[in-house]
């Protein structure tokens, strides 16, 4: 998976656990497509600072993923829910319990939202 997209997943779940500074810098320059130049402006310290915050603040999102481990969980979870749907759509067509599909299926899409 890009490095990219994989680091903007765990921006998503371990983001809150940055300080502030670090925040508003990765967003800058990762979402909002700030060179270092003009980061380094914005934010009053050296381009190397921000090249060197960036790569802390990565190596961070890596080691809190290590430890803690809640997109790996997510993925998980997605896939067994697409799992459980592919299995309904089978019973679906050969079953009379319609019902109890559509509940398992509801049941589903609520755990995915968690």
């Amino acid at each position: 998976m890009d490095k990219n997209f994989e680091h903007a997943l765990y921006y998503d779940f371990y983001g809150a656990l940055l300080t502030e500074k670090q925040r508003r810098i990765y967003e800058e320059v990762r979402f909002g497509d700030l060179s270092l130049s003009e980061a380094s402006e914005t934010f009053g310290i050296s381009r190397q600072g921000i090249h060197d915050t960036l790569r802390r603040v990565e190596a961070g999102l890596e080691a809190y993923e290590a430890k803690l481990g809640l997109v790996r969980q997510f993925r998980e979870i997605r896939s067994k829910a697409e799992q459980i749907r592919t299995i309904c759509a089978g019973l679906e067509e050969e079953s009379r319990h319609r019902d109890e599909i559509a509940r398992i299926l509801q049941l589903t899409k609520e755990i995915e939202e968690l």
